[in-house]
């Protein structure tokens, strides 16, 4: 009986390790995109312009656990078959192994922007 509970805990350790790190990396993922959203939402806003959604994204990224792993928030302005619309792009590291990540992720977030 204690040999194979020996035997069997490191394995259920390391499968417990295993599902929290992808659950960190998804929470981490989400995070990101619901900033991109967020800054291109505020920056697609009547009477705004890019540099309020980019400063939009940081601050809802400075609240988050992904807040420190944000490489870059850039935005540009689309028109998609002739409809303005502007994209946020949040450069940031996916945590591979605890909150560290060498694999650089980009997520974008599209919204139309307002006429007035």
């Amino acid at each position: 009986m204690v040999a194979e509970f020996a035997l069997i805990t490191p394995l259920l350790l390391l499968v417990a390790l295993a599902v929290l790190q992808v659950a960190l990396a998804l929470h981490v993922r989400t995070s990101l995109t619901s900033a991109a959203a967020e800054g291109a939402r505020g920056a697609a806003l009547a009477g705004s312009d890019l540099r309020l959604g980019e400063a939009r994204a940081r601050d809802f990224l400075a609240t988050s656990l992904a807040g420190g792993a944000v490489h870059s928030v850039s935005g540009n302005l689309r028109t998609v078959q002739g409809t303005p619309m502007v994209e946020m792009h949040v450069t940031a590291d996916l945590p591979l192994i605890g909150l560290f990540g060498p694999v650089p992720m980009t997520v974008t977030g599209r919204a139309v922007v307002e006429q007035v």
